[in-house]
């Protein structure tokens, strides 16, 4: 498994909160699973040429952090902003203002290593499990229910029962979860 896989495979919701309808993830918590999945992960925060930890064109200003992973770089860059996202001007900005653009910068740098990505991109869950969750409700298609009907047949199994106790009416009305458990229970025994 890539570490993009790794990390874009992981739930990130539990440590997430909502602020003017955008959704945040802890920087901590994301650092600590990048920590705990990849131990010599870096991140750096980039200085600029007078040693300060945040660059301006003297109207705004922005930082520049990036997460190294096994060798590889994402560098993000993101405006030093209030609390309704709108960039400060440069003589407002203040080091705290600084700090929560860093520690903002460095999660979405995690973000482009996979780590909680699916929230930038609006979706509610990592692909993988909206995946399982999108399969587990489609229903079987009738080749399956075919396969099914002929496994059900050749171990004598009662069919009408069989649906019944899944309250459907057609082996086309099991859903793809309920079409595995089935062959896996049949497979077994």
């Amino acid at each position: 498994m890539s570490v993009f896989e790794k990390l874009n495979s992981i739930n990130v919701n539990g440590h997430t909160e909502q602020k003017n309808g955008l959704t945040y993830l802890s920087w901590a918590w994301a650092w600590a699973e990048i920590k705990k999945a990849f131990p010599d992960a870096i991140y750096t925060i980039y200085e600029n040429a007078n040693g300060w930890n945040y660059h301006t064109d003297g109207k705004t200003c922005w930082v520049k952090t990036g997460v190294t992973i096994e060798g590889l770089e994402h560098i993000e860059y993101l405006p030093v902003m209030d609390f309704k996202n709108k960039s400060i001007p440069f003589e407002n900005v203040t080091s705290t203002d600084v700090n929560k653009a860093i520690q903002r910068s460095l999660t979405k740098a995690c973000a482009r290593h996979g780590l909680g990505l699916y929230i930038y991109a609006g979706e509610d869950l990592p692909e993988e499990e909206q995946e399982q969750i999108n399969t587990a409700k489609a229903k079987i298609d009738a080749k399956d229910a075919k396969n099914l009907e002929a496994v059900l047949k050749a171990k004598d199994v009662n069919i009408p029962k069989l649906l019944e106790n899944y309250k459907v009416k057609a082996l086309t009305d099991l859903t793809n979860a309920q079409y595995a458990g089935i062959m896996e229970k049949l497979n077994g025994a």
